[in-house]
């Protein structure tokens, strides 16, 4: 079953079975230290409409003391083969990173992606931030990792093509081979190579302008081409996805896209209301229920 929570993602633990998620996205607030509006109708700006959410602590001390709390109840929710992205920006990434290595354990932390939006720099007194940290960490030795997925891999170069790929098979596929430690390597110009850890090909969702299609208005919405490609390379058909600060519901969207179950919460009145509106516009079934206290 397809659920959708309306509460703190601290009481998730009471509803989702401890190890049945094989996925959590997590894009919390970021402690940017000011009020999200959203754009709800034609002609409103986020400035002046309806809040969507509070991020404001009183220190990065705060928010990381607040956010470890419900990372804890997350990754008592992952199965063995689960793994974590935690999608944070420079404000908090650092010391976010510290309190995963100590929750999971340094060996289980799997690398960073760098997530670059395409908004441009902005700072005008040093060097602008253009990029976003997506932190993933693994619960055990085995998570699932998509690998050969074709949203993992990218054309290879031209003059890589032309100058490696000379070989050709009997089905016509063109490869080059490589030794590597005395074992051989087959290479398929088809298959792309591996992405690697910078993304660059996902551009930002432009939440306050109605020119692209899936915008829903809400501030801090997340392209579904990001979304796709985490949940295609870290969870299998009829895994379960988890995202417990779902705002306006891409990660469910994309889960129901590629035939995996979903849970998504939010404690926002407004990101629920957007999120229920957007699976019921995709035909995705879901359950809608109520966690503990809720606080906008």
């Amino acid at each position: 079953m397809n659920l959708l929570f309306h509460g703190d993602a601290l009481h998730l633990a009471a509803h989702v079975a401890h190890g049945s998620v094989t996925l959590a996205y997590l894009d919390p607030p970021f402690n940017v230290g000011t009020t999200f509006g959203a754009r709800t109708k034609k002609g409103e700006a986020r400035a002046t409409g309806p809040k969507a959410y509070e991020d404001r602590w009183a220190s990065v001390e705060a928010f990381v003391d607040w956010l470890a709390e419900r990372l804890t109840v997350v990754r008592s929710l992952l199965s063995d083969e689960g793994t974590l992205f935690l999608h944070l920006d420079h404000r908090a990434v650092h010391e976010a990173k510290v309190r995963c290595d100590a929750l999971f354990g340094k060996r289980q932390f799997h690398g960073e992606i760098i997530w670059l939006p395409g908004n441009g720099a902005k700072g005008r007194k040093g060097l602008g931030v253009t990029h976003q940290t997506l932190l993933v960490y693994a619960k055990a030795a085995a998570p699932v990792w998509n690998a050969r997925d074709p949203m993992l891999r990218e054309p290879f170069a031209a003059t890589s093509l032309s100058m490696h790929f000379t070989n050709e098979d009997a089905d016509g596929r063109r490869y080059r081979e490589r030794t590597i430690a005395s074992r051989t390597y087959r290479y398929y110009a088809d298959e792309g190579r591996a992405l690697g850890s910078v993304w660059s090909d996902c551009p930002a969702m432009v939440a306050n302008t109605p020119l692209q299609k899936e915008a829903t208005g809400y501030p801090t919405q997340k392209p579904l081409k990001l979304l796709e490609r985490v949940v295609r390379a870290a969870s299998r058909e009829g895994d379960v996805v988890l995202d417990p600060f779902c705002g306006s519901g891409t990660t469910l969207i994309a889960a129901a896209r590629h035939g995996r179950g979903f849970v998504g919460s939010d404690r926002s009145p407004l990101a629920i209301s957007t999120t229920r509106a957007r699976l019921e516009a995709a035909g995705a079934p879901f359950a809608f229920r109520k966690l503990g206290a809720q606080r906008s």
